[in-house]
């Protein structure tokens, strides 16, 4: 693996151990934590997490892990053979497949649901019951795939210094 990629490949190891962090706080505490408090304050609180989570720090974190990924997907493609090339493939498909398009088919659509009720109406209580379950499921999914791909990542990195 030349320099450029072993950076590339670095670039995604930290972006899906921030990413694999955040998620694994939401799994291990903060939905627990919303889930004790009276139905309309879990609501209100988790509605405002999702709109101050829409931020460049974030997103860029986010996003750029995914785009990264692509690139290593193809740079481990065209370097097939290399004793990094499956590691590293391995670690981009958990990360786009299992963190970004698990959080774009699973957990987006339940934010969405979320937001379109309004916190105070007994209806929203449902929601809210569903959500937590869910939501919290799809969670620990891409919080696994996150920490899955740190680790492939890892030892894609390992493998080719050595």
């Amino acid at each position: 693996m030349n320099s450029v990629t072993a950076l590339v490949v670095l670039a995604a190891l930290l972006g899906s151990a921030l990413i694999a962090g955040v998620f694994f706080a939401f799994s291990s505490f903060i939905m627990k934590a919303l889930a004790r408090l009276p139905s309309p304050e879990g609501i209100a609180a988790m509605q405002s997490i999702n709109v101050v989570v829409l931020n460049r720090s974030f997103l860029g974190t986010f996003i750029g892990t995914a785009l990264v990924s692509v690139l290593i997907a193809v740079l481990s493609v065209v370097g097939w053979g290399t004793p990094a090339a499956a590691w590293n493939l391995a670690g981009a498909l958990l990360y786009f497949f299992g963190t970004f398009l698990v959080t774009a088919w699973g957990n987006v659509p339940l934010n969405d649901r979320l937001e379109a009720v309004s916190a105070p109406e007994p209806a929203a209580t449902g929601v809210w019951e569903l959500y937590l379950d869910r939501w919290t499921m799809f969670n620990t999914i891409r919080t696994i795939a996150a920490i899955a791909a740190v680790l492939m990542f890892t030892i894609g990195l390992t493998q080719s210094s050595g």
